[in-house]
């Protein structure tokens, strides 16, 4: 079932509980303060005619007249004496009176509603004055009269309900044909996605959550085609970087079968095979590395190390091309740096980008160590000829190669490295003219 069915199910689904719930306690409210109204209402008119009949015959000596004015009223009550517990008076039919007083408890002061066959009746008690006279009048109403007015107030509330609960199903379709629309034509560019056809791809209109969905999948689609992208010209970098040594290997390797070089050529084509050959093994081992650093969560074993110890062997390890290549590496540190990672991963990261950069450097190379608001920065930089602005966003790429580079591995490498060790690393240009690589840890 679409989404937009399910919302407006679930809407209405909901709507009709909280409506029935608010029926339901209203239906059962209604007749109690209908009973409760109607009560006051016997109570005054009771107070009127007891005051009335305090004033008009407090004689009480004409009875006939004193009846005829109660029958007068057009009301169903009982005139009652407390003291007698007996019916002295009572507007209704004899039968009906009789009825009343065999079936109810006029004693008890405390019953609201009366009973006669099947019916049942509200009543109201006055007392005459003086209260130690002991006379009391009933005063009854039908319940059937306020059921009926209870019956007719539900019918009204019903449609009232039944209006409002049209409307609000018609602006939940409205609003739900709202949210669901953007979602729907998200799906189609999703879609577009999955064919990889990403020139394809059109914005969608959009607020709130969905926009930032939205966004987070336009972008997901541009990394992804990146990716693509990347993953064809390292296919095709790879597959040149392999061919041109195997190329070579294949050529020498028929001229020595078919004996085409003289002995002082077969020797140097047999030097230039094995050449070739560690350099081929060099590019295959890299690019193993390269794809378990990728795939595989195993391969790194961090643990807390010390960032003077990491510099102080990649200083070791480069003294012999900083000695052949003349240069000078200047190294600062904070004391007591540290960071969790793994130690020959990182270590290889950092020995790849401090060998790049005496590579290309004039004269000077600078690594420095700082740490602030729990971010560690390893910065290398150089004085030599840095790196082009067009290869500058492309460096860390594989099969990338700038001046002097050899596979091209190298950098990509120390990006996969630094990543899995929660850290980042980017290029710039330095102070001193070359490059400048900062790797950063939090």
């Amino acid at each position: 079932m679409k989404l937009h069915y399910q919302l407006n199910i679930a809407f209405t689904t909901l709507l009709l509980v909280i409506l029935s719930v608010t029926g339901f306690i209203i239906y059962s409210l209604i007749l109690d303060l209908l009973i409760q109204d109607e009560q006051r209402q016997l109570e005054q008119k009771g107070e009127i005619l007891v005051s009335v009949l305090n004033q008009e015959f407090d004689d009480r000596q004409n009875t006939q007249q004193f009846r005829e004015f109660l029958q007068d009223q057009d009301l169903q009550l009982f005139m009652f004496d407390r003291q007698g517990s007996r019916v002295l008076y009572s507007t209704m039919p004899s039968q009906i009176a009789r009825g009343f007083v065999a079936t109810n408890d006029f004693s008890d002061e405390n019953e609201p509603l009366w009973e006669y066959g099947n019916d049942k009746y509200v009543t109201s008690r006055i007392l005459f004055y003086p209260e130690s006279a002991g006379l009391e009048l009933i005063l009854l109403t039908p319940l059937n009269d306020l059921q009926a007015v209870q019956h007719n107030f539900f019918v009204r509330l019903l449609v009232v309900f039944l209006i409002g609960a049209a409307a609000a199903v018609i602006l939940s379709y409205i609003f739900t044909n709202k949210l669901v629309t953007p979602l729907t034509r998200l799906k189609k560019q999703l879609k577009k996605i999955e064919k990889r056809q990403f020139d394809q791809i059109e914005p969608i209109k959009a607020t709130g959550e969905i926009k930032e969905v939205e966004q987070s999948v336009f972008e997901m689609a541009d990394e992804l085609q990146q990716y693509m992208k990347t993953q064809q010209a390292f296919f095709q970098n790879a597959s040149h970087e392999l061919k041109t040594p195997l190329m070579t290997i294949q050529g020498y390797a028929e001229g020595i079968r078919d004996r085409v070089f003289d002995k002082e050529d077969e020797e140097k084509g047999l030097e230039v095979m094995v050449t070739e050959v560690k350099r081929l093994k060099t590019i295959i081992n890299e690019m193993i590395l390269l794809a378990k650093l990728d795939s595989e969560q195993s391969v790194y074993h961090p643990k807390r190390i010390e960032v003077a110890s990491l510099v102080n062997q990649v200083l070791d390890r480069t003294l012999p091309l900083k000695n052949e290549k003349h240069v000078l590496i200047h190294y600062s540190s904070e004391p007591g740096v540290t960071l969790y990672a793994d130690e020959e991963k990182l270590l290889q990261a950092l020995l790849n980008v401090t060998v790049n950069a005496i590579r290309h450097a004039h004269s000077l190379v600078n690594i420095s160590v700082k740490k602030s608001n729990e971010v560690t920065t390893i910065v290398v930089e150089d004085d030599g000829e840095g790196i082009t602005k067009d290869l500058l966003p492309h460096i860390f790429h594989r099969f990338v190669k700038g001046n002097n580079g050899e596979t091209g591995l190298g950098l990509a490498i120390s990006r996969a490295i630094v990543e899995q060790s929660n850290g980042t690393i980017s290029v710039e240009t330095s102070d001193y003219g070359g490059a400048k690589f900062v790797l950063t840890f939090s």
